[in-house]
């Protein structure tokens, strides 16, 4: 597995060889510092602890500062520790660039998503609203009736309702790496990545798996459909 700790810069599009539009989202990626490097003999397992973002040594306790003068690495606002392929190979105080990928990777990007504060069920949950006329009176954003009276008596847990929205850790997978530069720290994505402009983004090789399409993989083998009948002549149509 390949990761870096990034910020989502804003959205964007660019045009390809054939001239169509793609949605990118551009995401600062690093540089980051290796602050700690974890080993099956004493940790029990592999893993680097990457550091992003430098920062006031005021602004850190002493004994976030004691843990990164002990590995010689200057203050850093963010830490994150990951399962990285080359983890042996990393040591402290290596750094770790956006070139770690390259174009045509896959990657999952998490984030916090927005925070929306307090709201209703229609925004927070794209419940419908009742008529404004004929007897709805003033409740038409309202959740309405939830439970029986007598029997739970009760709201059964996991029902929609108004409450804080937002402010949680989402990831979307399986985004297509567009364009790297790592003179200027940027990685360019296909597709959104949650969070608001500036927010803290973690970038890693994708969980899903991709398997090499076979030649004639999309020719049915069932003799009543046409590409099973005259595979040649479904080819040629789906062109």
């Amino acid at each position: 597995m390949k990761a870096i700790i990034g910020k989502k810069v804003g959205m964007s599009q660019i045009f390809d060889e054939n001239g169509h539009v793609i949605p990118v989202t551009v995401i600062e990626a690093g540089p980051c510092v290796v602050v700690q490097k974890k080993t099956s003999e004493k940790e029990g397992y592999k893993a680097v602890q990457l550091g992003y973002e430098d920062i006031p040594e005021r602004k850190l306790s002493k004994p976030e500062m004691g843990h990164l003068k002990k590995a010689d690495v200057s203050p850093k606002k963010y830490l994150r520790e990951f399962n990285l392929e080359n983890a042996d190979a990393l040591n402290v105080g290596d750094l770790v660039k956006a070139d770690t990928f390259a174009v045509g990777d896959f990657v999952d990007v998490t984030g916090t998503s927005k925070g929306h504060g307090y709201q209703g069920v229609i925004k927070r949950h794209g419940a419908h609203r009742l008529k404004e006329t004929h007897g709805s009176g003033p409740v038409h954003r309202h959740a309405g009736s939830m439970g029986s009276g007598t029997d739970p008596s009760r709201i059964f847990k996991g029902k929609i309702g108004a409450g804080h929205m937002g402010v949680e850790q989402v990831t979307v997978q399986n985004l297509s790496v567009v364009k790297v530069d790592p003179e200027l720290n940027m990685l360019v994505v296909c597709g959104a990545v949650p969070g608001p402009k500036g927010g803290l983004v973690t970038i890693k090789s994708t969980v899903k798996v991709h398997k090499v399409k076979q030649a004639g993989a999309d020719i049915s083998k069932n003799p009543q459909k046409a590409s099973g009948r005259n595979p040649q002549k479904a080819s040629a149509r789906n062109k």
